[in-house]
């Protein structure tokens, strides 16, 4: 049942039952050979008398076992990888997993890949990915040590889930190369609008697909070029186009990782873009800030929980208060988390101390939101929150981008 532990001094959420509500154990992978390393980071909707969360199931090639006698990995000691037989006599211990395309098969599928951690030139730190840089040509690539794809589980109480056997998105283009991830779902005019990210090598593009039921799929490709993330449509459209929030990764100038709003222009074809929730020097989401939930509505406007990530890569749920008839007006914002990691399974996992939603649901009319997150990259958890007392929290925003009140010297 629910606790009604609070996640610190000025956290409001109370977190949803006595642990994880889903973890890698809970979910079967889906290629032989595999294992489910993390599941995280769902979107959520309510069908009918169900809650549907679809998830982010995150495999890899099994690390519980000696790698079998026909275990492959890469070669990399020329200018591109080569797929080759691992040489016998690895252990678990001596070899990192990963997952890297078919490029032989038939279909869209990847191939189980073990790395010898002795490889001169490997840097495993980031249990998310491997970097290899190749000693004499100076050049250094990365493979994600996971793929993921899109899966549905299924409640009636928004507590206990039973997961789909088989995925609802996977892979299937070559921008999909290393998975589809970190889905948002809107329902616009009876249709739900998932946007997710895909992963390639040539970079991490938003992309789109619809259903009306969260068991037959549709997709419809590319939103926005690479690299872009956390995509997350208005539920209403503003003079018969989409409204949304963005988070662009630019590599140029200042870097800033910030929240991003695209709106109807007849003067643009692609419509209008601009900052909007911008990192804060000093404050909880100084590094960088993203979309998290779907925008809602209240009263007072359009409710929108975010992450934020500080200076150590702690990643917390803050609250932006939108105006109702001019999304790009900040009315309010958290000056410190909603919520934050301090449960074991968010202070530890594939990355500690992280939080991180792409979805809730609506609970008692609107007045409480359940918010379903991520915890530590690895598990699913959540928490209840009352919206009045999210309102409540909020302190008017800093000065918007380019109108910066002046330093005194």
């Amino acid at each position: 049942m629910e606790s009604a532990q609070r996640t610190g001094a000025t956290a409001l959420g109370k977190r949803v039952g006595n642990g994880p509500l889903l973890a890698p154990r809970d979910v079967a992978p889906l290629q032989a050979g595999f294992e489910v390393q993390a599941v995280l980071n769902p979107a959520a909707a309510r069908i009918g008398d169900e809650i549907v969360l679809l998830l982010r199931v995150a495999e890899r090639a099994r690390s519980d076992i000696d790698p079998p006698a026909d275990a492959q990995t890469l070669d990399l000691s020329g200018p591109h990888p080569r797929i080759v037989p691992l040489p016998r006599g690895y252990r678990k211990e001596d070899v990192v997993p990963i997952a890297i395309r078919d490029p032989g098969g038939e279909s869209f599928g990847y191939l189980p890949l073990y790395l010898p951690k002795d490889l001169p030139g490997l840097d495993v730190s980031d249990p998310r990915s491997v970097q290899f840089t190749h000693p004499q040509l100076e050049k250094t690539v990365r493979f994600p040590a996971q793929v993921s794809h899109l899966r549905c589980a299924r409640s009636t109480d928004g507590i206990h889930f039973t997961v789909d056997p088989e995925a609802a998105i996977v892979a299937s283009t070559d921008l999909e190369e290393y998975g589809c991830e970190d889905p948002r779902a809107t329902c616009i005019d009876g249709v739900w609008h998932i946007t997710y990210t895909a992963v390639s090598r040539v970079g991490i593009t938003p992309s789109l697909a619809l259903t009306t039921d969260f068991i037959h799929f549709e997709k419809h490709g590319a939103l926005l070029p690479p690299d872009q993330k956390d995509i997350a449509f208005f539920p209403e459209k503003r003079d018969g186009r989409y409204m949304a929030l963005t988070r662009p990764m630019p590599s140029s100038f200042g870097h800033v990782l910030g929240i991003w709003i695209a709106m109807p222009d007849p003067k643009l074809p692609w419509g209008a873009h601009r900052p909007l929730v911008l990192p804060r020097e000093g404050k909880w989401d100084e590094r960088q800030t993203g979309a998290g939930t779907v925008p809602f509505a209240v009263p007072s406007g359009w409710l929108e929980i975010y992450h934020g990530a500080d200076a150590n890569l702690r990643y917390a749920l803050g609250a932006v208060l939108l105006d109702r008839d001019d999304p790009t007006r900040v009315l309010g914002r958290s000056d410190d988390p909603i919520l934050m990691p301090s449960a074991p399974y968010e202070r530890a996992g594939l990355m500690a101390n992280v939080v991180f939603t792409c979805g809730h649901v609506p609970f008692d009319d609107g007045r409480r939101i359940r918010v379903y997150y991520g915890a530590g990259d690895a598990v699913v958890a959540a928490a209840d929150f009352d919206v009045r007392e999210i309102l409540d929290s909020l302190r008017p925003p800093d000065p918007p981008f380019g109108h910066q009140q002046k330093q005194s010297v």
